[in-house]
């Protein structure tokens, strides 16, 4: 399974209403401290976020995706927002 993949089918779990993942692995091949793991842009939108803070939105996505950091993961970037934040 692609790792774009991989994320989207555990971040289902969430029920988005939206999710928009971009991988932008490409613009980072080679800079210093890679050891060859995808670098990805995060917009999700979940009920599950409704009266969360931004940091337990982003343990939550990244309670989902820990294992893949940061050998299959390099960078992750999240914008998680609740229904009608975005």
């Amino acid at each position: 399974m692609r790792l774009h993949d991989e994320i989207r089918q555990r971040l289902a779990v969430l029920n988005p209403e939206a999710l928009e993942l971009h991988d932008d692995s490409a613009a980072h091949a080679g800079h210093a401290g890679n050891t060859g793991g995808g670098h990805f842009d995060l917009v999700i939108v979940s009920k599950v976020f409704a009266g969360q803070t931004a940091l337990q939105r982003h343990r939550t996505v990244y309670g989902l995706l820990g294992d893949l950091i940061p050998d299959q993961v390099h960078a992750l970037s999240v914008k998680a927002y609740a229904p009608g934040e975005f």
